[in-house]
């Protein structure tokens, strides 16, 4: 075997950027990375991770629905559309009381961040008074925090920094190409407007996507290209494996296969090195042995409870157990 071609796939420079700033990834260049043989890639992604990481410590992450249902747009895999008939109820906002309730017994059972989903094409002013508190809440009880909350103009993104809000989380989904296929009630670079706008607020970026979608490889990797390419790269990449839900356009795709969903944990982990790659939604489809592999491959964080925003999830026991199974531990006990 010619070990070369484990570490010489090489990002093309773009002129005109900051010499301090991440070279670029052309598609061509992460699609190649995927092409590799399955073990080059992940030593690869092994060394690259272990640059950077404790590479036996693992980030818990709580997710909450605090708005569920109703949703205005038209997203082929997402249950919470108003588009599509899942039997997801449409229910209000959360008080904040509840919400603070439910952070705590994250914090207690070993989670580290906490995150806040509202179902909805973006807040209100109404909306943001209850957000608002309900990120101060959190953040007062020392955990960092996190908001999925859809589109979000100056006013907010600053409204959210001022509260003391860590991460905004705003998905990209899948390339540019494939997005269309997917969602047509919200632009792609709505999305990246967005995310500028959390950037030049002073929060940390959390953006990723899903795999699964009936995407080609190329597709796969305009998505990670697209990531990388950020300037700076997110600080966390949530990576999501399609949930199947009866009742959206998205029930009836073919599954990804397993082993190519660990691919793209470990080419996410060698395009963004120091991101932290969070296993995200449709864990719990996935066996043990897979879960290993992501681990290998370069995740670092992982969603933590029985619940994500409306989708089953692995329970806190199970996790615990296959962490102690493979001698990985929470990022916050490793000191």
């Amino acid at each position: 075997m010619n070990t070369q071609t484990i570490a010489f796939v090489r990002p093309v420079k773009h002129s005109g950027l900051n010499p301090a700033t991440p070279q670029r990834w052309s598609v061509a260049d992460v699609e190649a990375l995927f092409k590799l043989p399955f073990a080059d890639l992940m030593f690869k992604a092994q060394q690259v991770h272990r640059e950077h990481f404790d590479p036996n410590a693992v980030q818990l992450s709580t997710l909450l629905s605090i708005k569920t249902g109703g949703c205005s747009e038209d997203c082929g895999y997402c249950p919470q559309s108003a588009f599509h008939s899942t039997g997801v109820e449409n229910r209000k906002m959360l008080d904040v009381d509840v919400v603070v309730k439910a952070a705590k017994a994250a914090q207690q059972s070993g989670a580290d961040r906490f995150c806040m989903g509202a179902a909805w094409r973006e807040p209100s002013d109404e909306d943001m008074v209850s957000v608002v508190e309900m990120v101060k809440a959190v953040r007062g009880l020392g955990m960092e925090t996190c908001a999925t909350l859809g589109m979000l103009n100056d006013k907010q993104t600053e409204q959210l920094r001022d509260a003391g809000l860590d991460y905004y989380n705003h998905n990209l989904d899948t390339s540019p190409e494939f997005y269309g296929d997917i969602i047509s009630t919200r632009d792609y670079q709505d999305r990246l407007d967005t995310l500028e706008r959390v950037r030049k607020a002073g929060m940390h970026v959390c953006s990723g996507g899903i795999v699964g979608m009936g995407e080609n490889l190329t597709q796969r990797a305009g998505l990670v290209a697209q990531l990388a390419n950020m300037e700076p790269y997110p600080e966390s990449v949530p990576i999501n494996n399609l949930v199947k839900v009866e009742g959206t356009p998205l029930a009836q795709t073919a599954d990804l296969d397993p082993l190519d969903f660990v691919r793209t944990i470990a080419v996410a982990r060698i395009t963004m090195p120091t991101a932290r790659v969070r296993l995200s939604a449709g864990r719990q489809q996935m066996s043990d042995a897979i879960q290993a592999l992501c681990f290998l491959a370069g995740a670092n964080s992982i969603f933590y409870g029985e619940q994500l925003l409306t989708t089953g999830n692995p329970d806190a026991e199970r996790d615990r157990a296959l962490l102690d199974k493979l001698g990985m531990y929470p990022f916050a006990d490793q000191h």
